[in-house]
């Protein structure tokens, strides 16, 4: 297992580090060039980037045309899954293809509320919120919930480093390092796996010292634990939700294969998170409750989750976000409710700035959506940049209404910058965006 990691530089082969170009401008190798196009063209390189709203192959089925998305490089939460693990979640969902995003953070959500509740020996949230930081670090190393459950069965206490990384959470209930890809799309505007590289940020030194009260005795029952989830299958985000659900159940599975929690199997309710648009979350939170749940798995949406959050806690039921990762969940007052697999902001900012930086982009233009994950992502990236050297000048954001007719103004805005490279912080909205700078000659159109 990965311990006491940094976010370092990241150096990327030269077949991931292809330039992209403005429309037209051909096809070359090696990195972003601020002084020129490398191909005689007269015509400048322009880096295209995205982030893990839209880092994703069903981007790609918004583009006809062959080689529109070609070497858009991005970052996202993202583990190195085993095999092993991947096999199991095509079992349970085999239209999944190669797709798992956040499969693993939701898989492990409900293991880590699994365990609290047997540690606390009991399935009230309230009580089992304690333990839940204290499985994740200080204790004996373990990685399946088998091994875990024997550990705690001893009377010992678990640290479970588990399908996405070591975890480690820090006092605040989320992951004090954790892992992030690094993908790029194809010729074919889908995301070529051979060329995603894998880098982590954060320090598991930072993770929390208090490991809960003493646990109940070993072996204890009592109530059934109920876990509901609160995953997109519609909305801006529905591409993760296939995924996200396919984790859920696999984990309740071997849960219960492996004795379940206080005696009983964990029961499984399931719901639809929708997007910020719409209700559907409050109507799903609503059904769940009324559903006697103990703990939400959800929402991937942290917008959705601001939503829903208070009326969460409220009711005295624990929220763990497999996705969530706007910075504000941080600090919110949620009672010690609410807990996150999925790192904050403040480390995909660090991963990005990174990968920025080794592509030698001098002047940035990020364009991010006005909501908390677009805003803070922006924020903490421009951030990293100018503590790594960049000035004031060299970082732009421009900040959109994702309900917005069309984005020809923020567009414009970056093909006034001209800037080396342009992240796109969005979610499905970002093909309309990646159009219109392609149809202006400074996206990844090659």
């Amino acid at each position: 297992m990965r311990t006491r990691t940094y976010a370092r530089s990241i150096a990327v082969t030269s077949a991931a580090l292809v330039a992209l170009t403005a429309c037209g401008g051909g096809d070359d190798g090696g990195g972003s060039d601020s002084g020129g196009d490398a191909s005689g063209s007269g015509e400048k390189q322009v880096n295209i980037y995205g982030t893990d709203g839209n880092m994703g192959s069903t981007l790609g089925e918004d583009f006809e045309e062959q080689g529109a998305l070609a070497g858009m490089k991005g970052t996202l939460p993202l583990t190195e899954l085993a095999g092993d693990f991947t096999d199991r979640l095509l079992q349970v969902d085999p239209n999944l293809g190669n797709t798992f995003n956040y499969a693993g953070e939701t898989y492990d959500a409900i293991v880590i509320t699994a365990l609290a509740a047997q540690l606390a020996g009991t399935n009230d949230a309230n009580v089992f919120k304690a333990y839940v930081n204290g499985t994740t670090t200080g204790g004996e190393k373990c990685d399946t919930f088998q091994a875990c459950i024997d550990i705690v069965n001893a009377g010992g206490n678990p640290d479970y480093d588990g399908i996405s990384g070591p975890l480690a959470f820090v006092d605040a209930g989320e992951p004090a390092a954790a892992s992030f890809g690094i993908q790029q799309f194809g010729d074919d505007n889908a995301i070529d796996d051979s060329l995603t590289e894998f880098v982590l940020a954060g320090d598991e030194a930072n993770a929390t010292t208090d490991e809960g009260p003493a646990p109940a005795a070993p072996g204890t029952t009592g109530e059934q634990l109920v876990v509901g989830t609160l995953l997109p299958l519609t909305g801006d985000l529905a591409f993760l939700g296939p995924p996200e659900v396919a984790g859920a159940r696999l984990a309740v599975q071997e849960i219960n294969a492996a004795g379940g929690v206080l005696g009983q199997d964990v029961r499984l309710e399931e719901g639809d998170s929708g997007d910020a648009t719409t209700d559907t979350a409050t109507q799903t939170v609503d059904r769940l409750l009324q559903a006697g749940v103990n703990a939400i798995v959800g929402a991937a949406s942290s917008t959705v989750s601001l939503n829903v959050i208070d009326r969460i806690t409220a009711a005295g039921v624990m929220q763990i976000s497999p996705a969530n990762t706007s910075d504000q969940f941080t600090t919110y007052n949620d009672n010690g409710l609410y807990f996150r697999t999925a790192p904050p902001d403040v480390l995909q900012a660090r991963a990005l700035a990174d990968l920025l930086a080794a592509d030698g982009n001098n002047t940035v233009g990020i364009l991010a959506r006005n909501d908390s994950y677009g805003n803070g992502l922006a924020e903490n990236t421009r951030e990293n940049l100018l503590a790594g050297g960049l000035s004031e000048d060299q970082v732009v954001n421009v900040i959109y209404d994702p309900n917005a007719a069309n984005f020809d103004a923020e567009v414009q805005q970056m093909v006034e910058l001209n800037p080396d490279g342009i992240v796109v912080i969005g979610f499905n909205e970002s093909s309309r965006i990646i159009q219109g700078l392609n149809e202006n000659g400074i996206g990844p159109q090659r």
